[in-house]
């Protein structure tokens, strides 16, 4: 019984926190249509903020004492780079450096 009673709460929860991760949006900011400063200033700042973040992510661990150590990491910052000034399109920069590293990561 209390097994039953466990898996309803969760599924309370989960329910509960589905609706208001989707009525949130509408509660903060009406039906206006057009979004706030806040929204365009986010919008703004969040692309390169992701992509510092997984840089320093990338970079944190790296070690200069075997190719396997470092190629990855920096093939994968210079395809960012690379993709990014060719296109200026955050996420497919984001998806091609993380493919790239991924990649790297397994086969070095």
């Amino acid at each position: 019984m209390t097994a039953f009673l466990s898996d309803l709460a969760i599924i309370l929860v989960a329910s509960l926190c589905t609706i208001a991760v989707r009525a949130l949006p509408f509660v903060l900011f009406g039906r206006s249509g057009t979004p706030g400063r806040t929204v365009l200033y986010l919008g703004r700042v969040l692309p390169p903020a992701v992509m510092a973040i997984l840089v320093v992510y990338c970079l944190r661990s790296v070690s200069f004492t075997a190719a396997a150590g470092f190629v990855p990491q920096l093939a994968a910052c210079a395809l960012v780079a690379g993709l990014h000034l060719w296109k200026h399109n955050t996420l497919l920069s984001i998806a091609g450096g993380t493919a790239a590293y991924m990649l790297l990561i397994r086969l070095l």
